[in-house]
């Protein structure tokens, strides 16, 4: 059976007891896991994300009265109602903000015309929410799909059209600067491929990443250490980042390579200058990474090599760029310890989730390394998986 079926079912649950109804359509966006390349993004550097088998999935319909009513099985199973001409950004508050916001971005490019009249959705979702994994990326996106959908504006809604207003919408309505990862790993991911991404033009190149048949497998780590990119340091990070692109005369910090992290330190602060350092760094491992798998499977000498990559991305974070946590350093070594090839915290961080390269054999003594280390952590297996996609 699909992964996405029962959450379907789920949904479509929900929809008829709240509203009295059927609904009209089903839409899943998923959740991502980044393997390597944190806060390169908004530095219109390179990244390297899969989506996950963990969706969320909304159930909607159409509306004749100009009203947008959202429900979600998660929490008090309240309906939140808004009329469309009242949608403006951080309002209304809290979850709802994010397909609030997508509506509003719809809106704002001709997507949803003025026949289109309201809609009723609920959603249920399999995607741990504050974990890193881009709960609101699948929230968005599943959004923009029914949306679309319920408008008979499909056609009008490219794939890259998705992410981008869905980023759109969490920057300008949600307040939340991220960048366009997360929406794009969502939007296009594929089964059994990561996506080697260009954040500056938007190029996506997947790439067979099929673990099971190198006898691998890719563990993730939901340190229940919940994070908030509004709240945390995500902003202060990207405001210096900025402000060290503008000194150092560059458009992005994607312009610069190793040769320059030395004026960088001649011209910038320490902390500043640190934060360049993870940055053209971090680029630099996502192109290693991405090397390896054009050369074929990660096993042998390219196993050890990618699996060096990943941790020494999150000694970068760690240190270079102070994202990780006590629990995320935590979750590392104690993966490292247990034998993983690699291992380092994914998304924003401030919390959130780790993730490790681990060999199958190998797969349950990390588990207990890491619960013994992290007892509240949750751990699963990420497979590559379908993008946002129509389910009925």
């Amino acid at each position: 059976m699909n992964v996405v079926d029962p959450i379907a079912a789920e949904a479509t649950k929900l929809f008829e007891s709240v509203y009295g109804g059927r609904p009209e359509g089903l839409w899943a966006a998923p959740g991502r896991v980044n393997v390597i390349g944190e806060h390169t993004d908004y530095n219109e550097g390179f990244v390297l994300p899969m989506a996950i088998d963990r969706y969320t999935v909304v159930a909607a319909a159409k509306r004749t009265d100009g009203r947008l009513r959202v429900v979600s099985s998660a929490g008090d199973q309240r309906v939140i109602e808004v009329a469309l001409d009242d949608l403006t950004p951080g309002f209304p508050q809290g979850w709802t903000e994010y397909p609030a916001g997508v509506a509003w971005a719809l809106r704002g490019a001709g997507i949803l015309q003025e026949g289109f009249t309201g809609a009723d959705l609920a959603f249920v979702s399999t995607v741990p929410v504050g974990a890193g994994l881009s709960s609101s990326a699948a929230l968005e996106c599943s959004t923009g799909l029914a949306l679309a959908g319920l408008a008979g504006a499909e056609a009008q809604l490219s794939t890259a059209d998705l992410a981008r207003l869905s980023q759109y919408a969490e920057n300008n309505y949600a307040n939340v600067p991220c960048g366009p990862l997360d929406q794009l790993a969502s939007a296009f991911g594929e089964d059994g491929r990561v996506l080697f991404i260009d954040t500056r033009s938007f190029e996506i190149a997947p790439h067979p990443f099929d673990l099971a048949a190198a006898g691998l497998t890719l563990m993730v780590f939901d340190t229940k250490v919940s994070h908030d990119h509004g709240e945390s340091g995500y902003p202060a990070r990207r405001a210096s980042c900025e402000k060290a692109a503008a000194v150092l005369g560059v458009r992005a910090l994607r312009d610069l390579t190793a040769a320059d992290l030395e004026r960088a330190e001649r011209e910038l602060d320490e902390v500043t200058a640190r934060r360049v350092r993870h940055v053209v760094t971090e680029d630099e491992r996502v192109e290693q990474f991405v090397s390896l798998l054009t050369e074929g499977p990660l096993e042998g000498e390219r196993l050890r090599a990618a699996g060096d990559l990943m941790t020494a991305s999150h000694a970068s974070l760690r240190d270079d760029f102070e994202v990780s946590c006590e629990e995320l350093d935590v979750v590392v070594e104690a993966a490292l310890a247990a034998g993983a090839h690699g291992a380092r915290m994914t998304g924003g961080g401030f919390g959130g989730s780790a993730i490790a390269l681990v060999d199958v054999g190998d797969a349950e003594r990390v588990a207990e390394s890491v619960l013994a280390a992290l007892p509240q952590a949750e751990i699963f297996r990420a497979i590559p998986a379908r993008g946002a996609h129509r389910v009925a």
